[in-house]
């Protein structure tokens, strides 16, 4: 891939999402979230793919497949009003089917449509399917830790905004209570990932988001982690508890020791 071939795609990105946009302005800031989350996993994932030894062809590759790891969601939101898969579609499957329909990588080497279509196909799994393909194993690797490092600014602006400035669709279907599951701080200290099936407050969810901090795989991805100061923004919204307290304190000493 070239520059050329990525400066194309983003045209034909832009012209797609702003298709979207219509009359209501609750949609269309649920919509501008997407995009502007687009952009900054694929900043995101360019920096930490620079940081590794990879080619510049490489390099674009990986941010082609963050351009396009949530194109799904914007006919999501139109069809079903909600950016929860379990409550609509697949993304990551709908994202990839949109891919093959739109005949947008017709002009790429077939190793590197393959890669693009799969790395978007399975970016949302739970858990990363076993790959015998390492080169795809590696842009998995990328665009989950890109894909994550943004969703946690998402909620953490979310937890620091005002009402009337949230995007509606980021909303939990949670109960704001002051309860949190025990069973997800247990997760947490046996270093264990905390899944969306088993969350039932707002305050589970945001463990899970602190429960994050062991889902990097690149020392750039901690770094990044670190520097935004994600665990200690989402802590501030937690209950002031001993068990939450030292579920915290031992994430932040595992991205400690990932960094030199």
């Amino acid at each position: 891939m070239t520059n050329d071939d990525l400066n194309s795609l983003k045209l034909w990105f832009s012209d797609y999402t702003s298709s979207f946009f219509g009359a209501d302005e609750g949609d269309n800031r649920n919509l501008r979230l997407k995009v502007e989350h687009t952009q900054n996993v694929c900043a995101n994932i360019k920096e930490i793919a620079e940081s590794l030894p990879l080619t510049s062809e490489k390099i674009i590759l990986a941010e082609t497949i963050a351009l396009f790891h949530d194109i799904g969601r914007f006919s999501q939101y139109t069809k079903y009003k909600t950016f929860q898969d379990g409550k609509s579609i697949n993304h990551g499957l709908l994202g990839a089917k949109i891919l093959q329909e739109e005949n947008l990588l017709s002009g790429l080497a077939a190793a590197e449509r393959n890669l693009i279509f799969n790395s978007v196909k399975f970016h949302n799994v739970f858990q990363i399917p076993d790959l015998k393909d390492e080169e795809l194993l590696l842009f998995q690797k990328l665009i989950r830790d890109a894909d994550k490092l943004d969703i946690l600014r998402v909620f953490i602006n979310f937890y620091e905004s005002p009402p009337e400035q949230r995007a509606s669709a980021t909303a939990f279907r949670l109960p704001d209570t002051p309860e949190y599951s025990k069973e997800i701080l247990e997760r947490i200290y046996k270093k264990q990932k905390v899944s969306y099936e088993s969350l039932k407050t707002v305050n589970d969810f945001r463990l899970m988001n602190i429960s994050w901090g062991y889902a990097m795989n690149f020392k750039a991805s901690y770094r990044l982690l670190k520097e935004w100061d994600c665990l200690n923004r989402i802590a501030r919204h937690l209950p002031a508890t001993e068990d939450i307290a030292g579920a915290v304190a031992l994430v932040r000493k595992f991205v400690e020791e990932q960094l030199p």
